[in-house]
């Protein structure tokens, strides 16, 4: 059984930062594609980052503030954010996605308010 365990998510002042991590079981990090998706209250959820083998996607909201990455070892994916804004935030979900084969994780909390 595939699941996706979100966790790192809190109350930040803009301008800070966090890393947001997703620990996976039941499947391989490596194998197919993660991502890390948000959805703010009354709005779609959007794209924050993707990362397929080598290649990584940034949606254009956060592009240049977030760094995704994966740690095969600890089969866990990470995202870690900077420059926060009120704008961010949102409830963020981790995604594995290869043909067939579509999961998510439970989603943690961000919040961005001084």
């Amino acid at each position: 059984q595939v699941q996706l365990v979100e966790s790192g998510g809190g109350l930040v002042q803009p301008g800070g930062s966090l890393r947001l991590s997703c620990a996976a079981s039941g499947m391989i990090v490596s194998a197919g594609r993660m991502g890390w998706y948000r959805q703010a209250p009354g709005k779609q959820r959007e794209l924050v980052a993707t990362i397929v083998g080598g290649s990584i996607f940034y949606g254009d909201s956060v592009k240049s503030r977030c760094t995704i990455s994966r740690d095969n070892a600890k089969n866990t994916v990470y995202l870690q954010m900077s420059s926060l804004r009120p704008e961010d935030t949102a409830v963020y979900y981790c995604n594995s996605w290869r043909p067939g084969a579509d999961y998510w994780g439970q989603g943690t909390q961000v919040t961005v308010s001084s």
